[in-house]
């Protein structure tokens, strides 16, 4: 059984790596050619730019999954899971701080070994293609908050988690589903106005007239906001974006400064159009409740293998401690949610299809929406030409190119 997961993870990695090649070939082949309605708007300079970029993250993404692939086949199947998991129970911790020691030395260790991937995509590959704004300073600054600040959240959530395992031995699966499901809101209510200002300045909209443009609109769909805000992403990025973030009245529009130089008033209105698409249509509650309910089921399987008493056989192992059993459930369950990946990403385009067709009925005008993503495209330098198996394997948002050539059909 042990050579046969080993060869189901192989064949997962294998897979994963083949779909990156044939997205790359693909890109070699075709990145030359302008997509049809991309004339005049991306020249071909433009175009060999954005398909270098594409081939370089690619290349760094995969070198990096091959090598988290390999550390975890050794930590698990190399002995070294046994020996950490020996080592940290020769200390005589008790079960909750045994639990947070045995996780936080694993994401500390993991944290290190990603530096090096984490310093070359920030300040060689995104330096040289123009996207990096960040000193080795604040990029130091920020590595330090946003580790301390996950070290406490999840030290909060795993302490607790593992004390309902320990109080509720049989049914801690739902008590752990509710507690992630209530942490997760949580951290969607307080996030706009703790976390999110420890990294970015928020400061109210300068573009004249645009506030209450966006006021206006949201008004005509029945949704009021409570402030609309411009957010200095250019400190540290040359990306842009758009998004809305709260509930209920204290709903905020947040606009990347990068975004309100690259667009006009009329493409940004279309752009958080699309946004309001997604609201709307409540997507967004939809995938909170589908995410919940797929929890849930994590959960009780996680109680339920991790309890069986054959699970360890499955990786050569005979005797571990219980963290040891949640490593072998989490390496297990990579594999087994992989083949779901295409039907996530399925759904997920549907809902981008959908927000577009809303943004151009409340517009009224689906070119803005279409050269507002022809822009975006040129701006963040986004492939031009995924291969179509690829888009369909791991794309969230429809391909641009097709998103326009539908928006279009629209105008028409």
């Amino acid at each position: 059984m042990t050579t046969l997961i080993i060869l189901l993870y192989l064949a997962v990695l294998t897979f994963g790596c083949g779909l990156h090649f044939l997205n790359n070939r693909h890109l070699k082949q075709y990145g030359r050619e302008i997509p049809p309605g991309f004339e005049g708007a991306v020249d071909p300079d433009t175009l060999a730019k954005s398909s270098a970029y594409t081939l370089v993250k690619g290349q760094v993404s995969l070198v990096r999954s091959i090598f988290d692939s390999v550390l975890t086949l050794l930590f698990v199947f190399g002995g070294f899971m046994v020996w950490y998991d020996g080592w940290l129970a020769d200390h005589g911790l008790n079960f909750i701080t045994a639990g947070l020691a045995f996780f936080l030395l694993l994401s500390l260790a993991k944290t290190v070994l990603d530096l090096p991937f984490d310093l070359y995509n920030h300040f060689k590959v995104e330096s040289h293609f123009g996207f990096n704004n960040m000193s080795l300073g604040l990029w130091c600054a920020d590595l330090v908050k946003s580790l301390l600040l996950s070290t406490l959240f999840f030290a909060i959530l795993a302490a607790a988690a593992f004390w309902l395992i320990q109080a509720a031995p049989e049914s801690w699966w739902l008590w752990v589903w509710a507690l992630m499901v209530s942490f997760g809101l949580l951290m969607m209510l307080i996030s706009p106005y703790v976390i999110e200002p420890l990294f970015f300045k928020f400061e109210p909209l300068k573009v004249e007239g645009l506030a209450e443009d966006i006021r206006e609109m949201m008004g005509k769909t029945g949704l009021s906001v409570s402030k609309v805000l411009q957010v200095d992403a250019s400190k540290r990025s040359g990306h842009s974006n758009a998004y809305f973030t709260g509930f209920g009245k204290q709903k905020r529009v947040v606009l990347f400064d990068t975004l309100l130089e690259q667009l006009s008033k009329e493409e940004i209105l279309a752009v958080l159009a699309h946004e309001l698409g997604h609201m709307k249509k409540k997507h967004i509650l939809k995938r909170m409740l589908l995410m919940a309910g797929v929890a849930l089921f994590y959960c009780w399987l996680a109680h339920t293998l991790i309890g069986w008493q054959g699970l360890p056989m499955l990786v050569g192992l005979e005797k571990v401690s219980f963290y040891a059993r949640m490593v072998i459930f989490f390496f297990l369950s990579g594999i087994l949610t992989f083949p779901l990946t295409p039907l996530f990403s399925s759904l997920s385009r549907k809902d981008e299809y959908e927000a577009d067709r809303f943004a151009c009925e409340l517009q009224g005008n689906p070119e803005d929406l279409a050269t507002a993503l022809i822009q975006m495209s040129k701006e963040n330098l986004s492939n031009l030409h995924p291969h179509p198996i690829y888009a369909r394997f791991y794309y969230s948002h429809p391909p641009v190119v097709v998103r326009v050539q539908k928006l279009r059909r629209m105008a028409e």
